[in-house]
Parts: structure tokens; sequence; C-alpha cells
């Protein structure tokens, strides 16, 4: 089991990309039934201000240390963290997996028509993956027992939600026992950029820790959130003291 790191309140897991993945494959293995959440700057800001947030992160069975901002909190608070385990990174690292372990998937989220395109580009990049399912995010209240029994009835063995933050982390928490997933993962734009309706950073700006700085750029309506990691370096800083 990894240490914690207590961030503004979150319970990070200080782990590496390979102890994640096996993490995650090990819950695979025993159908724990768990919910994962990958907690960026912005994740953990909003955290602070949203007790139900709050509370389902730190009931997650693995909370990733998804971006510079909280690699460099942990470092400034005296704790060790390895390195940053990227949502999107991680599941590729997962898909890539699925084949050779016969490991089945619902890519659920994003707009309509681009969760067929990511499984597309995941049979393409994956060959032998079973991508046993697709669901846009638009959805009413009304809609959702049908979403259910689709994801059920498909039998997936990992869930990959794209409904952004804090949707689709409190969905999942919602649903968990009903789904009876294995492992179920809020992974934000990870269908988005595997469709290619969003771009990645170059991976200079991943190296440079700009990611969250090219997303802002790229995305005008996200520049107001551009704040949060200011803001969130700011309250780390006050928290040590």
């Amino acid at each position: 089991m990894s240490n914690k790191v207590n961030i503004l309140g979150v319970r990070v897991d200080s782990v590496t990309m390979d102890e994640a993945v096996s993490r995650v494959e090990a819950y695979m293995d025993q159908r724990a039934g768990v919910m994962i959440a990958t907690a960026n700057a912005e994740m953990i800001m909003r955290a602070t201000k949203d007790a139900e947030l709050m509370q389902i992160l730190n009931e997650a069975a693995l909370v990733v240390p998804d971006g510079a901002g909280t690699v460099w909190a942990a470092h400034h608070l005296g704790y060790a963290m390895p390195e940053r385990v990227a949502g999107y990174d991680m599941a590729q690292r997962l898909m890539a997996d699925a084949p050779s372990h016969h490991r089945r998937i619902f890519f659920f989220g994003s707009a309509p028509g681009v969760a067929e395109k990511a499984k597309i580009k995941a049979e393409h990049l994956y060959p032998g993956i079973e991508i046993v399912g697709v669901r846009n995010g638009f959805f009413s209240a009304q809609d959702e027992p049908e979403i259910l029994a689709q994801i059920r009835d498909a039998r997936p063995d990992l869930l990959l939600a794209a409904l952004g933050v804090p949707k689709q982390e409190k969905w999942l928490y919602r649903h968990l026992q009903e789904l009876g997933v294995p492992v179920s993962i809020g992974v934000g734009g990870t269908l988005d950029v595997m469709a290619g309706v969003m771009k990645r950073a170059p991976y200079w700006m991943q190296k440079a820790r700009l990611e969250w700085l090219f997303r802002g750029l790229l995305q005008p309506k996200r520049a107001g959130r551009l704040m949060a990691l200011p803001k969130f370096v700011m309250k780390v800083h006050r928290s040590r003291s």
C-alpha cells in the first residue's frame, strides 16, 4: 500500500505510474468494485469548497497525483511524491495491457460521437482490445436507469467516465454499487484527446509542467479556471505555516 499525502484535506496516494497501474490491475483481478480519482490542483481546489467531492475523493480506493501542481504541493509540504501520474497516460497504460489480460472496457462520456471515435482509436492503437460499450455524456436523470443497464449488461472490467469534474466523480460514487464494475475511473478529457477533438499539450510542455497552461490557451472557456493554480499555490503555502 502507498502512503497518503494530505494536500488541503485531500488524501493523495504517493505512487509511481507503475505502482498505480499495478494497483488498478489488482483491483480488477479482485473484482473489487472501486473508484479511482485523478487529482490535479483544480480538483483539489474545488474539493476545498465542495464537501461532497472532498468526501468522495477521500473514500476513493486510489487517488493519483494527476498534475505538476499536486506533486509540487506534496514536496512543498515536506512529503515524498515520486512523480506525476497523469490520468490520460494511466488510461493508455491500462488499455495497452488490456488485451493480454482479456480486460473488457467501457467508454462513457464526452459529446455524442466522441466515445465512438475514441473506440476506433483504441482498437487501432491496441490490437485485440475489447471496448464492449460506449455511451455519450449527455443525459438526464430519466436516462440513468438505461445507462446503468447498458453498462451492467456489457460486463466491463474497467469503466472510463469522461463527464468532467466533479460530475464524473459524483456520478460514479452515487452508482458504484449498482454498476457492479470492478474499477471505475473519472478520466476528464481523455476520450476527447483520443478522438482527436481536443489536442494534448506537446511533450516539451508536459515535461516543463505547463500542460495546464496549454489547455487554458487552447480552450478560452477555461481561461477563468487558469487562476485555480496560482490560488492553489498560495493556499498550499499558507497551509504550511
